[in-house]
């Protein structure tokens, strides 16, 4: 790497490992092979790693894979450099994840809302709801016993599970 990074040797081959603090300001082609078997923020960082320098940069990213996903993700990277962008189409294309989980991809089991186009509706609804607990900390008055029921009286649990 330290050749690499000198000038002294003109090509580096790499796993993934070259993401993590790779600074090489006259890199200017990276290859990456298998492209369909990385996420969208990963290949965006290991692109990132090239056109640092006054020189301009390519990274070429190859797949067999022709399927509608693959396609889709790649197109993305294809039309933007910004981080932001891809953040938001990995999220439209993988789905948010499971919040009050461990999944990281994929459609809640409960879906609430479009966690994008109903944030505003979302805030609404947690303010209304600290109100309510504000107001009513066990949720004794009659007209938030419906309340109580959907929210603690399941399973054992407590409030201790509810934010």
């Amino acid at each position: 790497m330290e050749r690499f990074r000198l000038g002294q040797t003109h090509a580096l081959i790499s796993t993934t490992v070259v993401e993590v603090g790779v600074d090489v300001p006259n890199a200017t082609i990276m290859l990456i092979e298998n492209a369909e078997r990385f996420g969208l923020s990963q290949l965006h960082q290991l692109r990132g790693r090239v056109g640092r320098g006054e020189h301009k940069s390519y990274c070429i990213l190859l797949t067999s894979d022709q399927s509608a996903e693959t396609t889709a993700k790649l197109s993305v990277l294809e039309k933007t450099n910004n981080g932001f962008d891809v953040a938001e189409a990995d999220w439209e294309l993988r789905g948010p994840g499971d919040l009050l989980g461990t999944a990281q991809s994929g459609l809640p089991a409960l879906k609430i809302g479009n966690l994008k186009s109903d944030a505003h509706l979302m805030r609404s609804a947690r303010a209304v709801a600290m109100s309510i607990f504000a107001n009513d900390p066990a949720l004794e008055r009659p007209e938030n016993q419906r309340f109580r029921r959907l929210i603690v009286e399941r399973e054992g649990r407590t409030f201790a599970h509810v934010s």
